[in-house]
């Protein structure tokens, strides 16, 4: 799990863009924050696959765009 979250974190920036669009920033971004092993990032992932998919993938796309990691607890 660790692996899939370092090569997400070495993407470049348009390709983390591209992945955290609608509908695949649920599945892929979800996935990124359930591999985080803490409660609190498999609460966040699962409830991000159904929400993310539907408008919190603004929220990724704004930390993504400034440089930040994305959005975790």
């Amino acid at each position: 799990m660790e692996e899939f979250r370092k090569f997400m974190d070495e993407l470049p920036i348009v390709l983390k863009i591209i992945l955290a669009l609608p509908f695949l920033d649920g599945i892929v971004y979800g996935i990124y924050r359930i591999c985080k092993g803490t409660t609190a990032g498999i609460v966040l992932g699962v409830l991000w696959i159904f929400l993310g998919a539907s408008f919190l993938w603004i929220l990724d796309i704004v930390f993504i765009a400034l440089g930040k990691p994305v959005f975790e607890l």
